[in-house]
């Protein structure tokens, strides 16, 4: 079981920066691959980025490649997100979530993982 927090949306405008932060509880955070999935107003939620249990292979939407950064801790069972650029387009709710154990997937559905956090809002002015 993983028990995920997420923090560090806000408010900002178009160019800006944010990190968010996913503070993991549970034994089985550093076997685990942990992804990023947003959901803007009025649409299905969009797969943003993965990273495998060693932090060693990292994935990303189209739409983030290039400005969107994952990294994690496993020291401190977290796992962060880097967004530099932000458009306004990047509006959403951001969700923190884990694949389950024995995963082997491409990490890139949303409805892959079985782990959820509270999400935290991003939004992006013009």
């Amino acid at each position: 079981q993983v028990q995920l927090v997420e923090s560090g949306g806000g408010l900002v405008q178009a160019g800006d920066s944010l990190r968010l932060s996913c503070a993991a509880s549970g034994r089985t955070f550093s076997s685990s691959a942990m992804g990023w999935v947003r959901q803007a107003p009025g649409k299905v939620r969009e797969f943003v980025a993965a990273i495998t249990w060693s932090g060693s292979s990292t994935y990303y939407a189209d739409s983030v490649k290039g400005r969107f950064t994952i990294s994690r801790d496993n020291a401190k069972k977290t796992v962060y997100l880097q967004m530099n650029s932000l458009k306004p387009e990047d509006t959403a709710v951001y969700y923190c979530a884990a694949v389950p154990a024995y995963y082997s997937g491409t990490y890139t559905r949303p409805n892959d993982y079985s782990y959820w956090g509270q999400g935290t809002q991003v939004t992006v002015s013009s």
